[in-house]
């Protein structure tokens, strides 16, 4: 096993001890369960790092590496929102957005591509991070909070929008490669013509325009 691939399991297995501090109710553990959460989102920016350095990225840290950033982002979400801290609606959205884009690059890989990440959902990932950070630590740094509204609400509120417009991006994305895809594949017609000696001959091929 690769370093690479290392860092993402062991981000994994930050998981349940970030929900654990942060759902156990006792001196500073939230604190503790924001170091906890940026050191595992560290892990994600390093592991990709490593593995283009070295030339050691594989199938299962393409599998693993977008199963443990969602794990890690859902899981702080859905306790946030347990916390009260977080309105349950948006975090449906947000928790909803990556699982479309989940099944579909599932289903981009059953085709034979890949969907590559994009600059709007690796912008929506590092909005994830400063937003789940900043609200927690708002309950203890009134520098953080405004007059009328908390940065941390306008950091989830960009954390929605991006993920938003980056999913119509993955599903436009999806279908421009698709279509380029069947249409690489199409069967294509053998026109014959008839030689000299009342022969066929095969002339070319030519796409079937009905297989389209």
């Amino acid at each position: 096993m690769n370093y690479p691939i290392s860092l993402t399991l062991l981000r994994i297995f930050f998981v349940p001890l970030l929900v654990v501090l942060l759902l156990t109710k006792g001196h500073n553990l939230d604190l503790w369960a924001v170091g906890v959460f940026l050191a595992a989102a560290c892990t994600d920016f390093l592991d990709g790092y490593l593995a283009r350095k070295h030339g050691q990225i594989t199938a299962l840290g393409i599998l693993l590496d977008p199963i443990a950033d969602k794990l890690l982002t859902v899981s702080a979400l859905i306790s946030l929102v347990e916390l009260g801290l977080v309105p349950a609606w948006m975090v449906v959205i947000i928790v909803g957005r990556e699982f479309a884009v989940s099944g579909l690059r599932a289903i981009a890989s059953a085709e034979g591509f890949v969907l590559e990440a994009s600059d709007l959902g690796k912008t929506k990932m590092v909005l994830q991070v400063a937003a789940i950070t900043t609200i927690v630590l708002e309950r203890h740094y009134e520098a953080l909070r405004m007059a009328d509204f908390r940065l941390g609400t306008i950091l989830i509120w960009l954390v929605m929008l991006f993920a938003i417009v980056s999913a119509a991006q993955y599903f436009l994305s999806f279908w421009k490669k698709l279509d380029l895809s069947v249409k690489r594949q199409a069967p294509r017609a053998v026109r014959f013509r008839v030689g000299e000696k009342g022969q066929e001959e095969k002339v070319g091929q030519e796409r079937d325009v009905a297989a389209r």
